[in-house]
């Protein structure tokens, strides 16, 4: 329980979401390692700050709420600056960076199936990649690239 709150004083808003603690709670509680917990903690954090913001329910978020994340995460301004210069646009998290950012979102959804609180997973367990088109596929359940 001690590392649930040293989480929730780090990222206050995980506090505000029940769910969201009991689930970092079990991952705490199934032996992951901290670090794991960490990256878990931050990536659901973000992503229910973003909720929050846009007066969305994380519980009942649809798909098209996700994406809009996944846009944020992807169009963010860099943290390296402007003066830096790199081979993609410098916009953005990278997308190995956005895809850690993912894993805890699509998890959380998949306890939440678990529970019994939702039937579908918003995440897809598709592809971003930087410096295209960020699409969704009209195939149910499946993200991907405009060019796939």
């Amino acid at each position: 329980m001690g590392s649930a709150v040293v989480l929730e004083e780090k990222w206050p808003v995980l506090g505000r979401h029940e769910r969201a603690a009991e689930w970092l709670r079990i991952w705490t509680d199934l032996g992951r390692a901290p670090r794991t917990i960490d990256a878990y903690a931050r990536g659901l954090a973000e992503y229910l700050l973003v909720c929050e913001r846009d007066g969305i329910d994380p519980i009942t978020a649809k798909r098209l709420h996700v994406a809009a994340f996944v846009k944020e995460l992807a169009t963010r301004p860099s943290r390296r600056g402007g003066n830096v210069v790199v081979l993609d646009s410098g916009a953005g998290l990278a997308n190995a960076t956005l895809q850690q950012r993912l894993v805890p979102v699509r998890l959380f959804y998949d306890h939440l199936i678990e529970e019994g609180l939702r039937e579908s997973n918003p995440v897809g367990r598709g592809r971003y990649t930087p410096g295209r088109k960020f699409g969704v596929s009209t195939t149910p359940q499946k993200w991907t690239t405009n060019d796939a």
